[in-house]
């Protein structure tokens, strides 16, 4: 897939290893004494590592690399650390959650959230709740805005949301190799009436198409007053 990832520029490495420390993810190695992406995979093209480099060595570049291999960084990191957690940071620790619903459909619900992460940025490309899932994609505001979102759209979806507005990159290139990785059933999105949520509908659908596979679209417009527009 052709995506953004690091380059490095072994003519102004000096060797220091402050970017192999600040690359969390374990995808830089110092090796006859000059920084190297040996592990594409564990490349998430973020770049923490590019403020790192005193020398200014490391840039971005897009170019074809196999896609981001969050499982694999994990099991890394357990390896690694010998912790419990699959990763340093509990709030990315994935994991599938349990609810009872119940039977009245006009009794109080707690929560219908079905999966952790549900940030787009920290959402592996692979887990196993992907399997056969309805996916909701939704920007960050309308579960704020729509009183009864659990119900209306949670309910039987696996959840991912995201602002195109605050976060930074594409979600494209992420949601593609979701929908690509994983037999999806078919996704909505949920965006709010402003201009600047159009980034996630079109990041969504970049990314079905990047996919090569047919899947189901539905877009649901909300309005700053709660209001379901379309």
């Amino acid at each position: 897939m052709i995506r953004k990832i690091i380059k490095i520029d072994e003519e102004n490495c000096i060797g220091c290893g402050l970017c192999v420390t600040a690359c969390h993810e374990g995808a830089i190695e110092l090796i006859d004494g000059k920084a190297r992406l040996t592990r594409e995979d564990y490349c998430d093209g973020l770049g923490d590592c590019l403020p790192a480099c005193p020398t200014n060595a490391i840039t971005f570049e897009e170019r074809e690399a196999p896609a981001y291999n969050d499982a694999a960084v994990l099991a890394a990191k357990q390896k690694k650390s010998g912790a419990v957690l699959p990763c340093g940071c509990p709030g990315t620790h994935s994991k599938s959650i349990r609810r009872e619903v119940a039977a009245e459909p006009t009794a109080p619900v707690t929560g219908l959230l079905s999966q952790w992460p549900v940030q787009i940025k920290l959402a592996p490309v692979n887990a196993p709740y992907f399997s056969n899932a309805k996916l909701l994609i939704a920007a960050d505001c309308t579960a704020y805005a729509y009183g009864d979102f659990h119900r209306r759209f949670m309910r039987d979806h696996i959840t991912l949301i995201g602002c195109p507005k605050l976060d930074e990159g594409d979600y494209a290139e992420k949601l593609g190799a979701i929908l690509a990785n994983n037999d999806i059933k078919n996704v909505t999105v949920a965006r709010m009436e402003v201009p600047c949520c159009g980034g996630i509908e079109n990041a969504v659908r970049m990314a079905i198409r990047s996919s090569g596979k047919s899947i189901p679209l539905c877009v649901v417009t909300i309005s700053t007053d709660g209001r379901i527009l379309e």
